[in-house]
């Protein structure tokens, strides 16, 4: 199975479009390593950040998600 393309779902970043001033922007993130109930997380460009992950204990390393304010709000799937 293939990794799912995070640019297709935004071009957002970490580093860039992460800040709580910025409302409504989601980052699609890899999850890089489980650590408790949070995961340590890649963007599309290398910016890593751990994010609370309460909403999918069920991650593994590999998948990607949806996070806002450093919580994983979806799981993203591969496309059709």
């Amino acid at each position: 199975m293939s990794k799912t393309d995070l640019s297709l779902y935004s071009s957002c970043t970490l580093d860039q479009d992460g800040c709580t001033a910025c409302g409504d922007v989601a980052i699609p993130v890899r999850v890089v390593e489980l650590i408790g109930s949070d995961a340590l997380v890649e963007d599309r460009v290398g910016r890593r950040a751990t994010v609370a992950i309460d909403f999918f204990p069920e991650v593994k390393p590999g998948d990607a998600l949806l996070v806002h304010m450093g919580v994983a709000i979806s799981r993203l799937e591969e496309p059709a």
